[in-house]
């Protein structure tokens, strides 16, 4: 009978594999043998895996022996740089997601593992810790070489979590989860968990000038065991861009909580208008009330108009004023959504305020120079 170990040996960046190959002769207990005595062991390069993608390490300008404690200082020096409220360059907003990235996939033990041994496509393609943390593989064969499907089984089988990632072109398989309690048969695959949805409040001067609304929140997530769960806290980044409407969707995938049963949920942000004590949104347009007496309505005035940026707009008035006239001050209203450069408008809604008693003498008066009207 003929045993065959496989024997891995690791590194980020270049990863060399080996197979050892020990042969038993039959009835030999001891594992001893002329041939072994001779040349029992060969190590013979069998494979060679590079790992392609970002270099997370370099994105964050430090080496991949530093400690938690140098990536944070590297974070947040480089993040305060690339800030894109801070920051005007046409690639600052790419360069500082990526640092993001960077600083969650280095700062969580389980995942800089699987990325200083697979780099950024074992994150992508669902590498697990027990494939990450094994280096023997045992297969029995009773022949010199593997079955066909001995290759799939050894670099892929059985220790991934068989997510539905659009990255992973091994997506189609379904993988068991060998040596785990978290409650899935074998070979059953793990679902996605249930979407957390929010509501983010937004200024309408956060929609007038962009801004980024930095998100706490806490999540479930999986221990390298594969069964238990801790909570973590993570910092989402959530941008909003000039003139987005209320009803906007922001979606960050698999940013929630896991468990043993279902992948991360995903987070998703919808934006909400918060009250504002001047102004009502409609579209694109702003809406202010103004209330003028009784006066100003049949003999003209002018009426000063606050704009979102803090500027007196002067409306001239000849015409008489109805009770609930509009007039438009064009361009003063919020980014379209589509064509940021270009305003919607800020539309002024005349309240006609009303005496509650006219004296006789005026009330004759009134009466006579309205005779005609």
């Amino acid at each position: 009978m003929v045993l065959i170990w496989t024997q891995f040996g690791m590194k980020h960046k270049n990863v060399n594999v080996k197979c050892k190959v020990r042969v038993m002769h039959r009835g030999d207990s001891s594992g001893s043998s002329s041939a072994e005595s001779t040349k029992s062991e060969q190590d013979t390069p069998c494979l060679a895996i590079k790992p392609t993608g970002k270099d997370f390490y370099k994105i964050l300008g430090v080496s991949p022996e530093s400690n938690e404690d140098k990536i944070k200082k590297a974070y947040r020096k480089m993040a305060l740089k690339f800030h894109p409220d801070k920051n005007s360059d046409a690639d600052a907003a790419d360069r500082f997601k990526e640092i993001a990235e960077a600083y969650e996939i280095l700062t969580d033990p389980k995942k800089r593992i699987i990325y200083d041994q697979f780099g950024e496509e074992g994150i992508k393609n669902g590498m697990s810790m027990s494939m990450a943390g094994r280096n023997n593989f045992h297969s029995e064969c009773h022949a010199n070489s593997f079955h066909g499907s001995d290759h799939f089984d050894i670099f892929f089988g059985n220790d991934l979590d068989g997510e539905d990632d659009l990255f992973n072109p091994f997506r189609r398989f379904t993988f068991s989860h060998v040596g785990q309690d978290g409650g899935l048969r074998r070979g059953q695959r793990r679902l996605q968990g249930e979407a957390v949805v929010r509501d983010l409040l937004v200024t309408l001067e956060d929609v007038m000038h962009g801004c980024t609304k930095h998100v706490k929140i806490t999540r479930s997530r999986l221990n390298a065991d594969g069964r238990s769960l801790r909570s973590e806290d993570k910092v989402l980044n959530v941008v909003v861009k000039k003139g987005w409407k209320a009803g906007t969707k922001i979606t960050f995938p698999r940013e929630g909580d896991e468990t043993p049963n279902n992948t991360p949920a995903d987070i998703t942000f919808i934006l909400r208008d918060k009250e504002h004590p001047q102004y009502k949104r409609e579209g694109s347009n702003i809406v202010y009330t103004t209330k003028i007496t009784l006066k100003e309505a049949l003999c003209g005035c002018t009426v000063n108009v606050p704009t979102l940026d803090n500027r007196m707009m002067p409306l001239p008035c000849s015409d008489v004023i109805k009770p609930g006239a509009v007039r438009r001050l064009r361009g003063e209203g919020l980014p379209l959504p589509k064509s940021p450069s270009n305003r919607g408008d800020l539309v002024v809604k005349f309240q006609v305020l009303f005496p509650d008693r006219i004296p006789p003498q005026s009330r004759e008066i009134i009466k006579h120079s309205l005779a005609n009207c």
